[in-house]
């Protein structure tokens, strides 16, 4: 095909494939490209794992890429404003700022936030731990602490190791448990899973069951035979009557999982207090629902229970993320097909004999100015401004931010935007000038998804059927402009010393290097033995960070181990399967993928159940009586980094206060008409949508949005800012066992504006 274009010149048209990179399902596309411009995305029918599904914003994949706010050079500041500049001159000037602030005021004056898109890239799931080593320091803050921490904190007490998460079987499964998530709209989080709509509707076609725990009336839950819709934040309450519910009725039953079990007996008598009759007026859920759901739980040929978002940025999101664990083991639904099991990712290093660990610890150090434990290598996103503006010795005075926007997606934007304004050196690299990157003395854009390889590092994680995709960029770079690979290689080495004119190269290497010298001397290793510098020269790819995943994928679990198995995974093998290669449903990993120090899933880690005295506290105290808010999720949308494409914006991706009918006539509430909503971190104002899908008691915003700042290039945004929730919050609201930032069912007073 070979369209002709408005100048009557033949313009030249071809397809690609690309990995949506838009959020966690990680669709296959087939994109249209003429002249080296998307110009229409659709799903791909021949993908192994998301078989030609598509939601809005992979069909908008195009007017993402094309985006013409995207920045196409680097800015640096010059006599205060921001300007284009020459890659050479960017470099330079990160040179000097990043190595003058260490110079004068030591590495632990500097500091690194880490955005979601990260997680979405091939150079986000390689590069950033290397550039957190190269700037030397403890302050690293990511938006992990404003969303999945709680569950990554449970799971390394449970099981030593805070990435082994498990995920529903939704292709085996009798009865899914859904708290605090909508995935009929987000299509699933630290679950992935292409097209979790048709996967719903599948399980409700096969005869299984859909309960939703939500306080409003989703897309889901309006698909679910059963929806509770608890008081926001009382989740882990809710979750321990269940536990109790088992415990008192005999139940549980651990099935081949129990001589892999500990703490059985401390977590029953920690559940005796919280009989579902304790609960109910605390979490506003008849005691004779929450007995039903526990003993459909233990009935159901397989279960799996299910939490997110709205059980994670909560004040016990570690206890409620612990629970979801603790249900599924105790019903034995744990690591056994139709239930909660552990993927098995192809960069994941072959499996080992199963042996102890050195377990799961946090607080290894702390956060200067209020103490805040680490946590997985992070301290809270919420301490970042404060770390910055509070004076004293090691007060943050340079920041490098990848791919983040902490002033709308952390607590109190506010103080973020004047904290950020005061250092003394900021870098970012991020493709837009946004409410947080307008503060950078340099900014280094990478280069749109269409010019960029694609590999899930992370999701395969989270994979709810283990595959292997990989994507070369579709369309080619442009001349003299660096890939985001080579971008945040230079910058570690930039920040090492070793200058600009230093080889980017030398970041791959030293990495296959350390990981070859490694395996070779790990007897259980499929390489043991062997001369790393005869694996090296083995590896293929035209990149580093494809050698890099090339070594990855023959030490992994498919691996061809570098020739011990000749129909092994390799790059190669890769490349030839355009549209991935299914590795099969998820399969039994316990005992192996266990690390606590004692070889067992601990159910009853001491850093958890210590904090369970403050959630009987809250059970057993007077209930708040007035309004709570919660966030939520659009279709079209996906945190800040989304409200610039026109195809993404409008309908029903509004930032407006949902409000029930009953609270609007209570308070002189009209729908779409102003309101200010005032938090303990400041107000806003938001137009009301009055909506029966909310339960009493509770309002809603989408998070994400406060696009009203000076000194932005994001013109489509601009023109509906809508209002940031998080500025409702002052930060000191967290959950203490992860540092993660409450954002939900937090108290907030509304009025007619």
């Amino acid at each position: 095909m070979s369209p002709v274009t408005r100048e009557g010149s033949m313009a030249s048209s071809r397809t690609a494939l690309r990995i949506c990179p838009l959020c966690e399902a990680t669709c296959g596309l087939t994109l249209t490209i003429e002249d080296d411009r998307v110009t229409r995305a659709r799903g791909d029918r021949d993908d192994v794992f998301s078989a030609g599904f598509i939601c809005p914003k992979g069909a908008s994949f195009g007017e993402v890429d094309g985006d013409p706010d995207r920045l196409t050079a680097p800015l640096v500041r010059r006599d205060g404003r921001l300007v284009e500049a020459t890659w050479p001159e960017a470099w330079e000037a990160v040179a000097s700022g990043l190595g003058r602030v260490p110079a004068e005021h030591g590495r632990a004056a500097s500091a690194v936030y880490l955005g979601n898109p990260n997680v979405h890239t091939v150079a986000g799931g390689l590069y950033p731990p290397t550039v957190v080593r190269a700037l030397g320091t403890r302050n690293v803050f990511s938006a992990s602490t404003l969303d999945q921490m709680p569950k990554q904190a449970a799971c390394g007490h449970l099981y030593g190791d805070a990435l082994a998460v498990p995920v529903p079987d939704l292709d085996r499964t009798d009865h899914l448990v859904v708290i605090g998530g909508n995935p009929m709209v987000s299509n699933g989080s630290l679950a992935t899973a292409a097209d979790f709509p048709g996967k719903l509707k599948a399980l409700r076609r096969r005869g299984g069951r859909l309960t939703v725990i939500d306080p409003k009336r989703t897309r889901t839950a309006e698909l679910a035979d059963r929806h509770l819709a608890p008081r926001p934040g009382t989740d882990a309450a809710l979750l321990f009557a269940l536990v109790h519910v088992l415990f008192e009725e005999r139940l549980t039953d651990l099935g081949r999982l129990a001589e892999h079990v500990t703490g059985v007996e401390e977590v029953r008598a920690l559940a005796r207090d919280f009989t579902p009759e304790s609960v109910a007026a605390h979490c506003d859920v008849p005691a004779a629902q929450i007995r039903t759901l526990a003993r459909d739980l233990a009935a159901a040929p397989t279960a799996a229970v299910y939490g997110r978002l709205g059980s994670t940025a909560v004040r016990f999101g570690t206890v409620a993320s612990w629970l979801i664990d603790v249900l599924n083991i105790l019903t034995g639904n744990l690591d056994r097909p139709g239930g909660a099991m552990f993927p098995l990712p192809p960069t994941a290093r072959a499996p080992r004999p199963p042996r102890p660990g050195r377990g799961f610890t946090t607080g290894r150090w702390h956060s200067r100015v209020s103490g805040h434990p680490e946590v997985a290598s992070e301290l809270p996103a919420a301490a970042l401004a404060e770390e910055i503006d509070t004076p004293g010795d090691g007060r943050v005075r340079a920041l490098v931010t990848i791919a983040g926007n902490p002033v709308l997606s952390a607590p109190d934007g506010e103080r973020l935007d004047r904290a950020l304004a005061a250092l003394d050196f900021m870098v970012s690299v991020d493709p837009y000038l946004n409410e947080t990157t307008r503060h950078a003395d340099v900014v280094l854009p990478p280069p749109p998804p269409s010019r960029s390889a694609h590999y899930d590092f992370a999701f395969t994680h989270f994979s709810v059927r283990n595959n292997a995709r990989y994507s070369p960029p579709p369309v080619p770079l442009e001349d003299g402009r660096p890939d985001e690979p080579e971008i945040l290689a230079r910058l570690a080495l930039v920040i090492g010393g070793l200058g600009a004119d230093a080889d980017p190269a030398l970041v791959d290497e030293q990495a296959i290097t350390h990981r070859l010298g490694k395996e070779t001397a790990d007897p259980h290793s499929p390489v043991h033995g062997r001369e790393p510098g005869e694996l090296a020269g083995q590896l293929t790819g035209r990149t580093g960070y494809e050698r890099r995943l090339d070594m990855m994928l023959r030490l992994g679990p498919y691996g061809d181990g570098f020739g011990a198995d000749a129909r092994g995974l390799t790059l190669q093998r890769l490349l030839e399967r355009p549209h991935g290669i299914d590795l099969g449903p998820l399969r039994p990993r316990v005992p192996e993928i266990l690390r606590t120090a004692s070889g067992t899933i601990e159910l009853a880690p001491a850093a958890v159940t210590a904090d369970v005295p403050r959630l009987l506290e809250s059970v057993t105290g007077r209930a708040g009586d007035g309004l709570v808010l919660v966030g939520r999720r659009h279709l079209r949308s996906n945190n800040s980094w989304m409200h610039n494409v026109p195809a993404l914006t409008g309908g029903t991706n509004r930032c407006t206060l949902q409000v029930h009918p009953e609270d609007a006539e209570r308070l002189g509430l009209i729908d779409a008409a102003p309101a200010r909503i005032k938090g303990d971190g400041g107000e806003i104002e938001a137009p009301v949508e009055v909506t029966d899908a909310m339960r009493p008691g509770v309002v809603s915003l989408p998070h994400g949005w406060g696009h009203d700042r000076d000194g932005t290039r994001l013109t489509v945004a601009a023109r509906t800012p809508g209002a940031n929730l998080n500025q409702l919050l002052d930060g000191s609201l967290l959950d203490p066992l992860s540092g993660t930032a409450v954002l939900n069912g937090f108290p907030v007073q509304v009025a007619p504006a």
